[in-house]
């Protein structure tokens, strides 16, 4: 009988930690907004030429808004999205440890693009860089 009370008591208590770990996740994830949003996309490739994108979108996250319009490629890693290809251009970090590096409003981004929220008017830049 003490062995299933501590069972019942174990498995409550696992419960509990999952409702406190996803209450929490729920709480600090990135905001997003609701409907049509236009943003700024700016592609500065390795020659320093920069190209830019106006998209229109409904996606809530970047990387979303990214493949749709075909303006990235990428793969599923640890972290998100790993922009491999913008506008065109791979970089490729094992050769020659290129990376597209991602800014939003000019700032370094702190999460992948698929992890980074987008609100009307935002403007971000994907920018080739080496080391």
């Amino acid at each position: 009988m003490k062995k299933n009370g501590k069972l019942i008591g174990a498995a409550a208590a696992v419960l509990v930690l999952i409702a406190v770990f996803a209450g929490v996740w729920f709480a600090t994830r990135p905001a997003t907004s609701a409907g049509a949003r236009t943003i700024t996309v700016e592609v500065v490739h390795g020659d320093e030429s920069v190209r830019t994108f106006t998209c229109h979108t409904d996606a809530e996250y970047l990387g979303e808004a990214l493949l749709e319009e075909g303006l990235v490629r990428g793969d599923q890693g640890d972290y998100g999205l790993y922009i491999t290809e913008a506008d065109g251009e791979s970089a490729v970090y094992e050769t020659d440890g290129a990376y597209w590096a991602l800014y939003q409003d000019g700032e370094y981004a702190t999460r992948s693009a698929d992890q980074t929220p987008i609100h009307d008017g935002d403007v971000f830049s994907l920018v080739y860089t080496v080391g």
